[in-house]
């Protein structure tokens, strides 16, 4: 499903091979890229599927757990995996804005101000190392000569947003707090959904009203696209962070009847069904709970 919808997309995204969490001077503690590691550019598109499953299963740890190693161990793990979310350019109206004096940022989850001045918003995200802004020409440029990953990357790709290329940057770094709530989100909206058909028959009109809330919570995404002319006019799709594409992409999935999204019956992990009223992730699971069931019936 996803490599027809996705066949054609102007984006790839970044991870390096290694990943911290690290505390500022304010306490708040970041993800960001171990200084020694290793920039990969990939393309999420190519393994889709599996990338929200990972990411339902790291929210549902988060949901179920406070705050303790297994869970940042997850989200390092996710974030080793496929990179940082891009925060920094998923929350405000363009991925441009670094080309302007303020910033406008639609509701969401992590910043409650609707508008900050550019370079104070960017920064928000460069808690430990500052980057190498200039003018020239009249416009705010990075400077990446020392930085040969960078360049071979605005080399092999159409010309990055500033933001796009700050975001690839080693110094760039996201509160682990957001990292967690976003895969809370995600898997909360997957809960609610999952419970509602399946819990409908025996839940009052006040719980499906609680999943139907929780669900109207996911808001819609409005991705950038353009058309271009090759052997026919083909759109393709362009996106600015990881963060908006695994929205979108988790969408499709979510109303896909034919693959659905189910939550196994004994380890409680998303998977991807291959039948609508399948209930178990794996063999494995399925003779774990027939066992334990079966010990169940015989102390009783």
């Amino acid at each position: 499903m996803m490599n027809t919808i996705f066949d054609n997309t102007g984006f790839f995204w970044v991870r390096y091979s290694d990943y911290e969490l690290k505390a500022a001077d304010d306490g708040q503690r970041y993800v960001t890229p171990v200084l020694e590691s290793k920039l990969t550019p990939y393309d999420p598109m190519a393994n889709a599927e599996t990338m929200i499953i990972d990411a339902l299963n790291v929210g549902l740890l988060c949901l179920e757990r406070k705050e303790n190693d297994k869970t940042q161990t997850s989200v390092l793990e996710f974030v080793s995996k496929y990179g940082l979310l891009g925060f920094m350019t998923a929350l405000p109206t363009t991925p441009d804005f670094m080309q302007y004096d303020t910033t406008y940022i639609p509701h969401n989850h992590f910043i409650k101000v609707e508008s900050m001045p550019s370079h104070d918003y960017a920064m928000l995200f460069f808690p430990f190392e500052r980057p190498d802004l200039r003018k020239s020409s009249g416009e705010l440029e990075l400077n990446i000569t020392d930085n040969n990953e960078l360049v071979a990357l605005t080399m092999v790709s159409d010309k990055l947003p500033l933001s796009l290329s700050m975001n690839y940057l080693r110094d760039y770094a996201e509160p682990y707090d957001w990292l967690v709530t976003a895969f809370r989100d995600l898997a909360f909206t997957f809960y609610s959904s999952f419970m509602y058909y399946e819990e409908y028959d025996d839940i009052d009109e006040n719980t499906r009203n609680a999943y139907r809330f929780g669900m109207s919570a996911f808001g819609g995404i409005a991705p950038s696209y353009r058309i271009i002319l090759r052997d026919k006019p083909t759109l393709v799709w362009e996106f600015f962070s990881l963060l908006r594409s695994m929205q979108l992409m988790y969408s499709f999935m979510l109303t896909n009847d034919k693959k659905p999204i189910r939550s196994c019956k004994h380890c409680d992990k998303a998977f991807i069904a291959c039948r609508a009223n399948a209930a178990f992730c794996s063999a494995e699971c399925k003779n774990q709970y027939n066992v334990q069931k079966s010990r169940d019936n015989d102390k009783q």
